[in-house]
């Protein structure tokens, strides 16, 4: 079994620090010391979507994302275009442990980054995938959800259904 890596919770000040870009020899690296399978495992075992590096102490810009029921790693991702319609829902976070918000994000993006063998890929997506994304990419940049977030509760309050 892979060990797990420790998430960071809020207040945590790592959560806020923009991360770096990563190099390819900086990626091979990490492969090489197993830190994609272990940030990978730690997301699947705390029943996240996404999760980024920053929120398990690494200021390096990569990202893990539940695509097709399969976890997929992204470096260095920029989202390139995002549509101008937006949809309203509720978010969670893994470092925001027991509290749901209420955050606008737009409908479709596109997502330009690397893979985990540090090939350029593009992603456009829509829907949930879409709001991963920007919920993982503001993590690189030291946002949390909460701070977009027009409402938030405690995800075990009973009236939590009425929040969006």
């Amino acid at each position: 079994m892979t060990p797990l890596l420790s998430i960071l919770t809020d207040p945590n000040p790592l959560l806020r620090r923009r991360a770096a870009e990563v190099d390819a020899a900086t990626l091979e690296r990490l492969r090489r010391d197993g830190f994609l399978d272990r940030l990978t495992a730690t997301m699947i075992a705390a029943d996240g979507v996404g999760i980024a590096a920053t929120q398990v102490g690494v200021a390096s810009r990569i990202i893990v994302v539940l695509k097709e029921r399969q976890p997929h790693c992204y470096v260095n991702p920029e989202i390139t275009s995002r549509s101008t319609r937006e949809t309203t829902d509720t978010e969670g976070c893994l470092s925001v442990p027991g509290v749901i918000g209420v955050v606008s994000r737009s409908n479709t993006v596109t997502v330009r980054a690397r893979d985990a063998r540090f090939r350029l890929v593009k992603v456009k997506c829509s829907g949930l995938l879409a709001r991963i994304f920007q919920h993982e990419v503001d993590h690189l940049d030291g946002v949390l959800f909460i701070d977009r977030a027009t409402r938030t509760a405690s995800a075990t309050d009973p009236g939590v259904m009425n929040i969006v």
